[in-house]
């Protein structure tokens, strides 16, 4: 990821790119309301802001609640954008997202809005800036081959065809690492020699305005703690109650999305509330800790990373809201 910035060469003169800001951080951390702060102060000089949702459980139509999307008040009359726009039969993957962020910041550039992106899915981040590999389809029969292996045979195999891949994975993540071996075994390539050839992003084409929200973490997880519970009085078995009478696959991100596999046991009777609240904010808290070091580590030094949650956000986006004075 990068934050260049500079002013396009065109031609005599220079032609600024369009403006972009970035809000960035784990779940419960205060993005939300951040980026109606930056919305506000953004339209309070003339100009229209356009929220646009980077969260993968977000996207899902059947999780506000789960995935605490915000509510008309929270949105407080700004436009937020690929909010509940996926139903849940349908996976929103990575090119997905990307693809449909384009098309809506590329909107927004035309009508004169500033579009600011919010969320706590790094790899979204990552894809619309730097691009996309461009891995062919997988050969249905290897990938076929490769899911009915257990982990350790996956793993086993990932040391012996993608060492670095198995290298740089968790033994545990059976997901990626099937991915990496299905695309050696399909490819003749790692899946590192495809991400060298990214391509489609739009970092050279926009002035990027970031910032990563890191507030202390004791103060993360007790309110990660606590929006759990509260999910928990307020619809969230009900939702899930709901998505389960549709009878999707099971393999589908909106029936894995956090919260609902702890419900879900709940629901159908090998679980108690109880259990269910300590296991659901357990899981909530783990996800969280995943995005904290992710953003952390992950993004350019560059991009301003905030501890304090009582921050000024004009202070902050400072320079993107003289721009537009």
């Amino acid at each position: 990821m990068s934050t260049e910035t500079s002013p396009e060469t065109s031609g005599c003169g220079t032609t600024p790119k369009p403006p972009v800001a970035l809000i960035a951080g784990p779940t419960a951390s205060g993005k939300s309301d951040c980026a109606v702060r930056l919305a506000q102060a953004i339209e309070t000089r003339g100009k229209r802001a356009v929220i646009i949702n980077a969260d993968s459980q977000q996207v899902y139509a059947d999780l506000r609640i789960l995935s605490a999307r915000p509510s008309e008040d929270e949105m407080a009359g700004i436009e937020h954008r690929l909010f509940g726009t996926w139903d849940g039969a349908q996976a929103c993957s990575t090119a997905d997202w990307s693809g449909a962020a384009k098309r809506e910041i590329a909107e927004c550039h035309e009508d004169g809005a500033v579009p600011i992106l919010v969320g706590g899915t790094g790899l979204y981040f990552r894809t619309l800036l730097d691009g996309i590999a461009p891995v062919p389809e997988i050969d249905p029969d290897i990938r076929a081959e490769v899911r009915r292996l257990y982990t350790g045979e996956v793993r086993e195999y990932l040391e012996q065809e993608d060492p670095e891949a198995a290298a740089r994975l968790n033994k545990h993540d059976t997901q990626r690492m099937a991915r990496a071996l299905e695309v050696v075994r399909s490819t003749g390539k790692t899946l590192s020699e495809w991400q060298k050839r990214k391509t489609g992003g739009i970092k050279n084409d926009i002035d990027l305005h970031p910032l990563i929200i890191l507030p202390d973490r004791e103060w993360l997880y007790t309110r990660c703690d606590q929006r759990f519970e509260w999910m928990l009085e307020n619809g969230a078995v009900q939702e899930v109650d709901a998505l389960l009478k549709r009878k999707l696959d099971p393999t589908l991100p909106v029936m894995r999305a956090i919260g609902v596999p702890e419900i879900k046991a709940c629901i159908e009777g090998g679980s108690t509330k109880d259990i269910t609240s300590a296991e659901g904010q357990t899981a909530t808290r783990q996800y969280a800790k995943r995005q904290y070091t992710w953003f952390r580590n992950q993004p350019p030094a560059t991009w301003p990373r905030m501890e304090d949650i009582n921050f000024d956000i004009e202070g902050i986006f400072v320079s993107l809201l003289r721009k537009l004075d």
